[in-house]
């Protein structure tokens, strides 16, 4: 059996007196697509966040890669998210103020990737999204489904270990909404790309391998 990609181990995270996760415990194998679901606070984001080491768990263990989350710090930590780790957020973030090519080649040059090589693959990476039309375009002369597919192209440009998704198409009508989970799907099949998708939307969360519910503070 294939080692786990991720591994979440115990992890408990309140906010004041208010405990969000009780002890929840998950793992993800490589090229897997696992969506989480559960009402409204019950923790999804939370746990989403620990996992893409933008929050900290009060206890417990997060194992990408291999690597012990909690052993990182600072510049450390913040160097792996940015090689290992994808996000995609409901709103997109995309600086509106650069271009398409700019906004998925802003990981890469944080990285210090080599230029010219990282300009080619956010090439590939749009022209695969079917922006490639569309790349010297800024945010605000996109459409929102061609936005989202932009900073679906940004979380990939490094070749990351996992992609996190939170409510992707949370902002998208279903036409567009129906494509985004398409491709997400397509992707994980060209490149053996691991996703995690926190979602309230029951057709994707169905469409994934692997359907997790967050109640109570578990899974």
């Amino acid at each position: 059996m294939s080692q786990p990609i991720i591994e979440v181990k115990n992890i408990f995270k309140s906010y004041g007196d208010l405990p969000v996760l009780k002890g929840v415990n998950m793992s993800v194998n490589k090229g897997e697509v696992v969506s989480i679901v559960g009402a409204s606070g019950a923790g999804k984001s939370t746990l989403m966040h620990i996992i893409g080491t933008l929050d900290q768990a009060d206890k417990g263990q997060v194992i990408i890669d291999n690597k012990d989350l909690s052993v990182l710090r600072g510049k450390s930590l913040s160097d792996f998210r940015n090689k290992h780790i994808g996000f995609v957020f409901q709103f997109h973030q995309l600086l509106p103020e650069f271009t398409a090519i700019e906004n998925v080649l802003m990981p890469a040059w944080i990285a210090g990737e080599k230029e010219s090589a990282a300009e080619q693959r956010a090439k590939d990476l749009l022209k695969r999204m079917g922006l490639h039309d569309r790349i010297n375009h800024k945010p605000s002369e996109l459409s929102g489904g061609e936005q989202q597919r932009v900073a679906i192209a940004r979380a990939l440009i490094n070749n990351p270990a996992i992609i996190l998704a939170d409510e992707p198409s949370g902002n998208l009508d279903s036409a567009n909404a129906k494509q985004l989970h398409q491709l997400f799907f397509e992707l994980r099949n060209e490149m053996n790309q691991t996703f995690v998708i926190v979602t309230h939307n029951n057709e994707l969360a169905d469409m994934a391998d692997r359907k997790l519910t967050i109640k109570d503070g578990i899974i």
